[in-house]
């Protein structure tokens, strides 16, 4: 990955880069992407140096450029009340801390609550290698990281706002395509649901012609409420237990707004981080002339 990288660059523009560590933090997150996508995020970070009138391009211009490729440019003009930010706190928050206990889970990189594109906060998870195959472990962990959102604002404030709607809707067809596509339901067995016909290069489902009747669709139901009802509850239990280090890094997130690196590690650990002391300033010498 950071091969490609690294050959992609004196194409896409003529101002230079900084060196191999710097490449090397990249190809981390940047585990899958294609090379359209290498291009994009290269192209975007060579603009936003372009505008800051540097002369290379640094990793808080790829840092950047990765956010808007994932979540969109930020919405500076958008204000949004304290109460909505620290409902989206807890709610990024949610995601955080399921993604860091459950072992099947992406690792975190990042959580911020500064809104971009449609959406007031996002957290990112990024896989440790390039994968090819998933596992019902991995769904399942997926799912209840998904709903970690729903959970923790039902947990803190004893209601529930619009701020879910996606990950119900992604968690609820994962659990479908589980069910339907992977043979992964021990009550239906090894077999698919439908003929699906797909626009591949858009990755779009656009019909789908039933080839199984209504008992089978009512298990089809029974099966994905079963799924999304299991991801919510190891939710449910996994915050509910963790709920004083849910608190904490929600206050954290309401007042530094983005977490990464070391600091988000020791805020979704409920440890504190680590402040190296700073060195002594030697006493300056006082020079004394002979008399």
């Amino acid at each position: 990955m950071q091969i490609l990288i690294e050959q992609l660059l004196p194409r896409l523009m003529w101002i230079h880069v900084l060196p191999s560590p710097f490449l090397k933090a990249m190809a981390k997150q940047t585990v899958g992407f294609s090379g359209a996508d290498l291009a994009n995020l290269v192209n975007e970070a060579a603009i936003l140096a372009a505008r800051r009138d540097q002369k290379v391009i640094k990793m808080k211009d790829f840092e950047e450029s990765m956010d808007r490729l994932v979540a969109g440019p930020e919405r500076k003009s958008r204000r949004i009340s304290a109460k909505e930010k620290e409902i989206t706190a807890y709610h990024e928050a949610g995601h955080g801390l399921l993604a860091r206990i459950l072992p099947n889970a992406d690792p975190v990189h990042k959580i911020s609550v500064v809104a971009r594109g449609m959406t007031l906060g996002h957290t990112r998870q990024l896989p440790s290698e390039d994968r090819y195959l998933m596992t019902r472990s991995q769904f399942k962990d997926t799912m209840a990281t998904l709903l970690g959102g729903y959970v923790a604002e039902e947990l803190t404030f004893g209601e529930l706002s619009t701020g879910a709607s996606n990950d119900i809707r992604r968690a609820t067809e994962l659990a479908h395509k589980m069910i339907t596509s992977y043979g992964m339901s021990s009550k239906l067995g090894p077999r698919t649901f439908g003929n699906k016909e797909e626009m591949v290069f858009l990755g779009r489902e656009i019909s789908e012609q039933r080839n199984y009747g209504d008992k089978v669709a009512d298990q089809i139901d029974e099966e994905v409420y079963s799924l999304i009802n299991a991801a919510y509850e190891m939710a449910q239990k996994v915050l509910t237990k963790n709920k004083a280090r849910l608190k904490r890094l929600a206050e954290k997130l309401v007042t530094d707004e983005t977490l990464e690196g070391k600091e988000l590690e020791a805020f979704l650990d409920g440890r504190k981080l680590a402040v190296k002391p700073k060195a002594a300033k030697k006493p300056r010498a006082v020079k004394t002339s002979k008399k």
